[in-house]
């Protein structure tokens, strides 16, 4: 239980709902900020606005997956509000106050380590990429469904690269008959496309092997699919990028030649976010109750 334990949870979308419902059962004390217009109830949960926060009880502060802009502000899909978190707001936390995000960036990095709290990255940690590849991979199934005008199956579909999502998504469109082809640079990556019974190709070669692609899907954060890979792919090929923003396609090449190139990051979010918030509320449950042992401890 998380009994008298204080989450603060500032913004994010439908996966938060999960999170509060999850810590809810567990007895914890939540202040949500930036939720004024949600309908529900949740015990324990109170809506605040972010200057009316207790900072110096708060353990924990959660914020949305996409964490903050460089700006430092926060989306919500249940406020008007533009919503900031600070240093000084932070240093008014106890110096066990963890801050949970799902990406961070400069900006972030720099309020945390400026008021010496301890930032975790929950997309970072393998049970959370891994759990969230499977709703990313049906979530690229509907983009390509609604995209093109073949069928998967059959489809000549090259994957770029073999992480935590590639590899999930890879599984997915080969179990629906595609022909497909996966490009990674280690050569333990490309031993286990092999083995995997598809085609690898070293992301060196990803011009000649774009030549006959009808679908191209990105989960490399670098600028991978360039105009000079696009020059050559055809202008029916399709190309969903899953990596984080900006992604590595360059996007204002292919609508200049004509090729639909998405940026689709935060899929799970969209097509899934029941079990996506699950995912997360699970992860952090187990988060929360170490570091409360951690504090017993002490």
């Amino acid at each position: 239980m998380l009994t008298d334990k204080h989450v603060v949870i500032i913004g994010g979308d439908a996966r938060q709902l999960e999170i509060i419902r999850k810590l809810s059962t567990l007895d914890a004390k939540i202040s949500l900020v930036g939720f004024e217009q949600l309908d529900d109830g949740f015990i324990g949960a109170s809506k605040q606005m972010i200057d009316e926060v207790e900072w110096h009880t708060a353990d924990a502060i959660l914020l949305p997956i996409s964490g903050m802009n460089l700006e430092g502000e926060i989306d919500t899909i249940f406020s008007n509000e533009t919503l900031k978190l600070t240093t000084e707001q932070l240093k008014q936390t106890p110096e066990h106050c963890v801050i949970y995000s799902g990406i961070s960036n400069n900006c972030l990095d720099e309020i945390t380590q400026t008021s010496k709290r301890k930032l975790v990255k929950l997309m970072e940690r393998d049970d959370v990429a891994i759990y969230n590849s499977i709703p990313t991979a049906e979530g690229a199934v509907m983009m390509a469904i609604q995209h093109t005008d073949i069928t998967i199956h059959g489809a000549n579909v090259a994957i770029l690269g073999l992480g935590r999502v590639g590899m999930s998504v890879a599984r997915t469109f080969d179990a629906l008959g595609a022909n497909v082809k996966v490009g990674a640079r280690e050569s333990h990556n490309l031993a286990r496309i092999t083995e995997m019974g598809m085609k690898p190709f070293h992301t060196s070669d990803i011009i000649e092997e774009m030549r006959n692609v009808d679908l191209c899907i990105n989960t490399i954060p670098a600028p991978i699919v360039s105009a000079n890979v696009l020059s050559e792919m055809p202008m029916h090929a399709l190309v969903i990028d899953l990596a984080s923003k900006p992604g590595g396609t360059d996007f204002r090449y292919a609508e200049k030649r004509g090729i639909k190139a998405l940026l689709a990051p935060g899929l799970p979010g969209i097509v899934a976010p029941k079990t996506a918030g699950q995912i997360l509320a699970k992860v952090l449950a187990t988060l929360l109750k170490e570091q409360q042992g951690q504090r017993g401890g002490v």
